[in-house]
């Protein structure tokens, strides 16, 4: 059985959304690696609607030979979890229906190899309160940014996780991996 594994970019302040616009100053050959790492490591991608949207705007027109992460990206199947989306365009994209647990667990039997969550905060909250998510890894980034969507809101479900790696990049960036823990 697969794991499936939740990564986000964060700020200091727990910002999630759009690290396009802030995380390039502290992008090296180690965070680089860390990712190659994790998608050599990963089979497929479960996309929330959002991600999936954007994703679909973008990858597909991307050259692998400009864009090295394009190949896997476009190659490597991708599961959406969506209410709203009735079809899929995006080439070996496959629309998940049903109850969220079930459907996951599903996928998880049936990899060999890690399931990735990249982006998809509502969809990770889901996973982490239906007890899916086996890990999170959060590569926290030494900045500020002050407001925009964080990964976990006020009023969200208590969650306890256990903190299984670490490691500093030569930039400041600390990546961190966490498995779920005993309930707090």
């Amino acid at each position: 059985m697969s794991k499936l594994v939740a990564s986000f970019f964060v700020s200091l302040d727990g910002v999630v959304e759009a690290p396009e616009t802030w995380n390039s100053p502290y992008f090296n050959e180690e965070m680089g690696a860390a990712i190659g790492q994790s998608i050599a490591s990963t089979e497929a991608f479960l996309l929330g609607r959002r991600t999936y949207e954007d994703w679909a705007a973008f990858w597909p027109q991307q050259d692998p030979a400009d864009n090295p992460m394009a190949g896997a990206i476009n190659g490597l199947p991708k599961y959406v979890v969506s209410r709203s989306l009735d079809e899929l365009g995006w080439e070996s994209a496959t629309l998940l229906q049903g109850d969220l647990r079930e459907e996951v667990s599903k996928l998880k039997a049936r990899a060999e190899k890690d399931i990735a969550v990249s982006g998809s905060g509502t969809l990770v909250r889901s996973l982490i309160q239906v007890g899916v998510l086996d890990e999170l890894r959060l590569m926290v980034h030494p900045v500020l940014l002050g407001s925009g969507r964080r990964l976990f809101e006020d009023g969200e479900a208590a969650a306890s996780l256990e903190l299984v790696a670490s490691e500093t990049f030569d930039t400041g960036v600390i990546n961190l991996t966490y498995r779920p823990g005993k309930s707090p």
